[in-house]
């Protein structure tokens, strides 16, 4: 990637107690094509940051999406937190409903209360 110096914040993923990283296995089973436009998006974020809409939305408690329109008309959020300075990926998936699921918003929250905890 390129130099972290340059970068506001740094990207980090979220491991699981037996060391999986949900949101990059998420990334690898997506297309070539899809994956260069959220990686574009996360970029964007980790050299603005703070950056707003279109590309970065709160979603309350800490918790906060990249906003990615991906191949096929479709929408991809990856859901993240703010952690000493590490933007922190816990969730990625690809938008079913207009609005972000209580699932997907759940997973995240508990992704992050065990950040928090560890």
């Amino acid at each position: 990637m390129g130099d972290d110096r340059d970068k506001i914040l740094v990207v980090h993923f979220f491991r699981s107690d037996a060391g999986n990283e949900p949101v990059r296995d998420w990334l690898q089973g997506l297309s070539r094509e899809d994956k260069k436009i959220i990686g574009e998006d996360i970029k964007t974020v980790e050299l603005g940051w703070p950056i707003g809409m279109p590309v970065c939305k709160s979603l309350g408690n800490g918790i906060l999406e990249v906003r990615s329109n991906v191949t096929g008309g479709r929408i991809a959020r990856t859901l993240f937190c703010i952690d000493r300075g590490l933007m922190i990926l816990l969730h990625g998936f690809i938008k079913k409903t207009r609005k972000t699921s209580k699932s997907d918003l759940e997973l995240a929250r508990k992704r992050k209360r065990r950040l928090e905890s560890g």
